[in-house]
């Protein structure tokens, strides 16, 4: 993919990042009583900018694989479930919502969680060729889903995660290039509205663009770079509390 491409999916999915944030604050579909969040400082705050980021990123990803599509448009919903299903859940980590169906409760953090490792997975094994190749691929995809989740813990830290992680990725050559100008566009066009408190990402947005961002990794580097990112977000998951705690503690 050359330069004209690649710039070309960075356009795209800030313009429908920003369309999609304005028209979802205008409409508000099903009235502005679902469209009301609190945030972490107890300010309301519209819930906008997830489904806005998930909608620009999967077609802007899906037109350079369109594996890497699938995979956002499957994370998208599965946070969007947990945003529902999971408000007012108490629970937090991976710990608490896999352990929960063993009493019988099916949380949407567990929904969430086994939603987006099977569509990792799925997208993993068609973004790469060699067996091992893609049971990494999936690790990586699912496993920057929840990262970036993990550090949606104040303005701006998915957002600059998923921007810091993925501008590299840019000076990469072909479909790699595609899928990172996808997720930092879709990413960079959230931190106005981000920073001044109007909108927040929540599950829908986080996991969109973290697995957006995870499409890139896992086709952008060798098997080398596979296991080092796979062991990375793994890492982060089992460490989820202290990767959260980091994250507020950044200035």
């Amino acid at each position: 993919m050359d330069r004209a491409p690649r710039t070309r999916s960075l356009a795209l999915a800030v313009a429908l990042a920003r369309a999609g944030a304005t028209v979802l604050r205008a409409t508000a579909p099903g009235g502005r009583e679902h469209w009301t969040r609190t945030n972490h400082a107890g300010r309301a705050a519209g819930p906008y900018a997830g489904p806005a980021s998930a909608l620009a990123a999967a077609p802007a990803t899906g037109r350079a694989r369109p594996a890497a599509g699938f995979a956002v448009l499957a994370a998208g919903p599965c946070g969007a479930y947990d945003d529902v299903a999971g408000a007012g859940d108490g629970r937090r980590g991976s710990r608490a919502h896999l352990s929960a169906p063993r009493g019988g409760e099916v949380t949407g953090g567990a929904v969430k969680l086994f939603g987006i490792s099977a569509a990792g997975l799925a997208a993993g094994a068609l973004l790469r060729e060699r067996p091992l190749d893609k049971v990494l691929a999936g690790v990586v995809v699912a496993g920057a889903a929840h990262f970036v989740d993990l550090v949606d813990v104040r303005p701006d830290r998915a957002a600059g995660a998923v921007l810091v992680c993925g501008v590299p990725g840019l000076a990469q050559r072909g479909s790699a290039a595609g899928l990172s100008a996808a997720a930092t566009g879709a990413a960079g066009a959230v931190p106005p509205d981000d920073v001044r408190e109007r909108a927040m990402l929540g599950d829908t947005g986080a996991h969109a663009l973290g697995a957006a961002l995870g499409t890139a990794i896992a086709l952008g580097n060798g098997r080398a770079g596979l296991v080092a990112h796979a062991v990375a977000v793994v890492t982060a998951a089992a460490h989820g509390e202290r990767v959260s705690a980091w994250a507020r503690s950044l200035v």
